[in-house]
């Protein structure tokens, strides 16, 4: 892992500019197809307090989560003060909509520069992952009675997080493989020994203790998003109740999420349109919608990611231990 650099400035704005031309033609088509007159319209009647209510609860949400990711890295004995983990957190926003999740790896990157080994900054990622699944799985239940073509998809991520916990909690087999394959050096051995490291790191994640701490914070963060799009479509006049409208936004982060698309751009979007619709709302409001609460959601974050990065750049890069006391 001593291999991967930090990118550049250029790189980095490429990347953004790049993934935010994109995002901003999709949207364009997305306006067009419903009728861009129709939009606006729709985004005025949420105006500018709708607005800012909606990235006020992001701002909750990206706090909360912030919590959860502290008491991870102090459960893998790397506790950092607020200020160094703040932007190291915060920075990896800027690359969400990048392809190969490089927000979360240079996060990775620069929590080794502090001296946290790459296998535990994964698994505190891994860990994050599993609990945000968990989280909009159970807040996105009461809506897949609306699309009953999720199930599956949801059934699926819940296999595979309980495969995933029964790996770590019985992690003694890890610790077993580990050590009958710590003599070979071939390729595939270090990368399978590099996956074991993080599973094992990982299992402190998950200690009853933690689990009782980390999971009301992920569904306090990622309800609070949810009720936002409530907010907004209560603003535009849409007849949707608070659970269907957060069960309706929960179905389109997972769908996102799985769709492997960085940011779940696209694929969310559609998603959650298609739901609307399937309730009732106008295609023309259902677009509306989508856009305004994936502007301050999604795209309020890379923006607050961006700005953390280049402000912060030169702490960033320091290589001294910030380990709080």
């Amino acid at each position: 892992m001593a291999s991967i650099k930090i990118p550049s400035r250029q790189a980095l704005s490429r990347g953004i500019v790049l993934s935010g031309v994109l995002a901003a033609v999709g949207y364009l088509g997305f306006s067009l197809w419903a009728g861009w007159s129709e939009v606006l319209h729709a985004l005025g009647m949420v105006g500018a307090g709708g607005v800012v209510l909606a990235v006020a609860l992001s701002l909750i949400n990206y706090g909360l989560r912030f919590v959860r990711w502290q008491i991870y890295l102090s459960r893998l004995g790397h506790r950092m003060g607020n200020v160094d983990s703040a932007l190291i957190y915060f920075s990896g926003f800027a690359l969400t909509t990048t392809p190969g999740k490089a927000g979360e790896l240079l996060r990775g990157v620069f929590l080794e520069r502090r001296g946290m080994p790459f296998s535990s900054s994964i698994a505190a990622l891994l860990s994050e992952r599993l609990s945000d699944m968990i989280a909009i799985i159970v807040i996105g239940l009461p809506g897949l009675s609306l699309y009953p073509p999720a199930r599956p998809v949801a059934v699926l991520c819940l296999v595979m997080i309980f495969i995933f916990g029964f790996v770590v909690l019985y992690g003694r087999i890890l610790e077993t493989i580990t050590t009958w394959i710590s003599a070979s050096q071939s390729k595939t051995v270090r990368v399978l020994r590099h996956l074991l490291d993080m599973l094992i790191a990982a299992r402190k994640c998950y200690t009853t203790d933690v689990i009782l701490m980390v999971l009301p914070l992920s569904l306090a963060a990622w309800s609070a998003e949810a009720f936002a799009f409530h907010l907004v479509l209560e603003r535009m006049g849409a007849d949707v109740g608070l659970w269907t409208s957060m069960s309706i936004y929960a179905l389109g982060m997972l769908v996102g999420g799985i769709s492997f698309i960085p940011g779940g751009l696209g694929s969310a979007e559609a998603a959650m349109t298609a739901l609307l619709v399937i309730v009732g709302v106008s295609s023309v409001d259902s677009v509306a919608a989508t856009i305004i609460i994936r502007l301050t959601t999604l795209w309020f974050a890379v923006c607050l990611g961006l700005v953390v990065l280049l402000v912060g750049r030169r702490q960033l890069m320091l290589s001294t231990p910030q380990l709080a006391p």
